[in-house]
């Protein structure tokens, strides 16, 4: 699929829908590619403004879809054709994703969550779909480049050779991961997941589906883990807020 993103607040996203990207990673399966498909929201502006590593991980990125409903609507007002269904969360994305993971024979290698939770959400997931080969790893391992526990871990997702391997252990935690073991990790699509599998396994509520299509989502995580997620919410789109203001007047 030929890239062409859009260029706005300093970085650049690509305007995919959930079909879109499970034909990115049919193709990159197909073509034997190793491609990152990480996202962007309002958090990871912050975050890419301010973490050269970050920076560094997205330059690496083949393909960087939305993930924030603000990040359409601040695309929309500076003159982007952004569409609702051009947000992907993997609270949607995940159950479309592992159905045609387990029609195609998909291997999926998931890390991240606490111990215990992620196979608690691969059960539900192989439950729900018949055939879908999944493996998963915990993301409590030291991530320093070259620890035992990292080489232990790429060692257990090389000897899986996955197609997808999807990487949750929060920003800028999993960027920092995958930058750092890219040329040692073998897989085709490398998928930047969040806390998809703690949704899955129950560990945390997955918020209203109403929520995230009207852009209410991070509120609802506000209220169920506000002295993890108060800074994100409540301090960091101020940031973003000045560099929408810096575009619209430089425009």
């Amino acid at each position: 699929m030929k890239r062409s993103p859009y260029k706005f607040l300093g970085v650049q996203v690509d305007a995919l829908s959930i079909p879109e990207l499970n034909s990115l990673i049919a193709e990159s399966i197909k073509r034997d590619k190793k491609w990152i498909i990480t996202n962007h929201n309002l958090h990871s502006l912050y975050l890419y403004h301010h973490d050269p590593k970050m920076r560094a991980f997205y330059a690496k990125a083949d393909y960087a879809h939305i993930d924030g409903m603000p990040l359409v609507l601040l695309g929309k007002l500076l003159g982007f054709p952004l569409k609702r269904e051009q947000r992907v969360t993997y609270a949607d994305w995940v159950w479309p994703l592992m159905a045609e993971a387990a029609v195609k024979g998909w291997r999926v290698f998931y890390l991240g969550s606490k111990p215990g939770v992620a196979e608690r959400g691969a059960r539900i997931l192989r439950e729900k779909f018949a055939g879908l080969q999944i493996s998963t790893g915990h993301g409590y391992i030291n991530i320093e480049k070259g620890s035992p526990e990292s080489l232990a871990t790429l060692a257990a997702i090389n000897a899986y050779q996955p197609h997808v391997l999807m990487v949750g252990m929060g920003m800028p935690r999993q960027e920092h991961w995958i930058l750092d073991n890219l040329e040692h990790i073998h897989t085709n699509a490398i998928l930047t997941s969040g806390a998809c599998m703690d949704y899955v396994a129950g560990a945390i509520p997955t918020p209203p589906r109403w929520m995230g299509k009207f852009g209410l989502e991070w509120l609802y995580r506000l209220l169920s883990e506000p002295k993890r997620l108060w800074r994100r919410y409540l301090l960091e789109p101020w940031f973003v807020a000045r560099l929408f203001l810096r575009e619209i007047f430089n425009a």
